[in-house]
């Protein structure tokens, strides 16, 4: 019989070091404005601080830990004060884009960004939590489980339900950005009956 690794303890210091951008990340996909990042952010830390850390005993991830309080706070916030939408955070997206040369290319990639974000807009806050740990964070279901202290089937139907209505919600509004069909040049123009 193996012995069990010994858990180990991360303060809140050592969790903010390598989980920073995950969490601003995770708070901006879970719909916080850019411009609240930096504080939920920080509250998160602080909520990870004021329950001791995180103790790694192989059952759930760091990650999928902080994304839990990551949900609460952002919950907090929203109902604490009425959202205002705000436009996107151009400057930001266009210097983390800098890297693209073409402006045509540049201008998909920001529409198709804001399209899989208002597609995970659409879906509740418990359902997108699990969407994005899943299919963006790569977290497996078992420590989503855990660490948000549900049964792992409630993580798999959650995940089911979610996927379908983000599908959905992408497909309406790709619907809605092609450009109508236009009769052919060489069509000749509809008559109209007296």
């Amino acid at each position: 019989m193996s012995a069990r690794p010994q858990p180990r303890h991360h303060d809140a210091a050592s969790l903010f070091r390598a989980h920073a951008s995950f969490v601003a990340s995770f708070l901006h996909r879970l719909g916080a404005l850019p411009a609240e990042v930096d504080d939920l952010v920080q509250e998160v830390f602080l909520v990870a601080h004021r329950r001791g850390g995180f103790i790694d005993d192989g059952r759930a991830r760091p990650t999928t830990w902080l994304a839990e309080i990551a949900i609460r706070v952002a919950s907090v916030s929203r109902r604490s004060k009425r959202r205002s939408r705000e436009q996107p955070d151009h400057a930001a997206i266009n210097d983390a884009r800098s890297h693209t040369v073409d402006p045509g290319t540049a201008v998909e990639t920001e529409e198709a960004l804001d399209r899989v974000q208002t597609a995970l807009d659409t879906l509740d806050p418990e359902r997108r939590a699990i969407f994005i740990l899943f299919e963006l964070e790569g977290e497996p279901c078992s420590a989503i489980a855990e660490s948000f202290e549900i049964p792992i089937g409630t993580v798999y139907s959650r995940l089911h339900k979610a996927r379908k209505q983000f599908k959905e919600a992408h497909a309406r509004l790709l619907a809605r950005e092609r450009p109508a069909a236009r009769p052919s040049v060489h069509e000749p123009p509809a008559t109209v009956m007296p």
